[in-house]
């Protein structure tokens, strides 16, 4: 038995030799990583240089755009060295830093989705009262809070792990996990789990509350509104449906492989299902927002053709 502050390294057991497929792997994740930074800093900036996108729909976008980044950041760096690497380890500080990384994304994603529906119900539901029910002010606010609720919420869940005494340090996964650091420990982990449990009601089903509301409420002007008002909250929902429901299902493939035995499933399938949260959702956020909102899309042409055209008037 040790304690956890005497633990130096974790060992992450999930990898497997890929022998001369290494440095293929290693190129395909990293043409990920490059796609996931390129596409989501680029909405980002177009967000930030674009006034006419200074509106709190925009503003939970580019919040869920940084998010998509700093997500990728605590998992893609680590996860390429590890491809190349004959030695599976990894350090106790490093490890934690990857966990805080990957569950503030996975607290701040799901607030910010539920943040946007409840912005969707009230321009769809009440399109006159939006400019003063929703103003940048409350984006703002709103925005900070959740940033701030899952900052905080992570750092508690880290500070409980420095109490237990471990009986191991081989963590079967190819990433840190809160979860499977916890399973490793012998002394009494009744204070995690019922901070675990309270957790999950404050990331799951607290945000779910607002979501449900929201569509149920937009569903029903769905059915009895206009065509217009039917055409409206299709172009506007249907992202962020689209986006909600893929990240939903990332995260129950990540608890499935984490919390029950999988050893029947291949283990390239297992570690595909495990990183699916932290890969496909920074991968089509930028897609379905960028390519479906015409006001990005016109947003993004005026800025490059703008900038094209200033850089030919200065050669001329």
């Amino acid at each position: 038995m040790m304690n956890l502050t005497q633990v130096t390294y974790f060992t992450l057991a999930a990898y497997f030799d890929t022998r001369v497929f290494k440095h293929l792997f290693f190129l395909i994740v990293l043409c990920l990583y490059v796609l996931i930074i390129v596409s989501n800093v680029l909405l980002i900036v177009v967000i930030c240089m674009s006034r006419s996108l200074h509106e709190p729909m925009y503003l939970f976008l580019c919040s869920l755009f940084v998010n998509e980044v700093h997500g990728s950041t605590g998992l893609f760096p680590l996860l390429l060295i590890q491809i190349l690497s004959d030695v599976h380890t990894i350090s106790v500080p490093f490890c934690f830093l990857q966990i805080f990384y990957v569950y503030t994304y996975a607290n701040v994603e799901l607030c910010n989705l539920a943040v946007m529906s409840f912005d969707r119900y009230i321009a769809i539901c009440y399109p006159l009262q939006y400019n003063t029910r929703m103003t940048t002010h409350r984006a703002f606010i709103f925005i900070a809070v959740i940033w701030l609720f899952s900052f905080v919420k992570v750092l508690i869940t880290l500070s409980l792990h420095l109490r237990l005494t471990l009986c191991g340090n081989v963590i079967d996964n190819v990433a840190c996990n809160n979860y499977l650091v916890v399973k490793l420990a012998c002394s009494n982990t009744s204070v995690n789990n019922i901070w675990g449990i309270f957790g999950v009601i404050l990331t799951v089903v607290v945000p779910l509350v607002p979501i449900l509301f929201s569509y149920m409420r937009i569903l029903k002007v769905c059915f009895f509104g206009c065509k217009q008002t039917r055409q409206k909250a299709l172009s506007t929902c249907s992202p962020h449906l689209a986006s909600l429901l893929n990240f939903s299902f990332g995260c129950m493939f990540e608890t499935i492989q984490s919390r029950f035995d999988m050893s029947a499933v291949p283990r390239v399938v297992r570690i595909m299902l495990s990183l699916y949260f932290l890969i496909i959702q920074p991968l089509l956020n930028p897609v379905m927002f960028g390519l479906q909102m015409s006001k990005i899309r016109n947003a993004c042409k005026d800025l490059f053709c703008h900038n094209k055209l200033t850089c030919h008037t200065d050669q001329m």
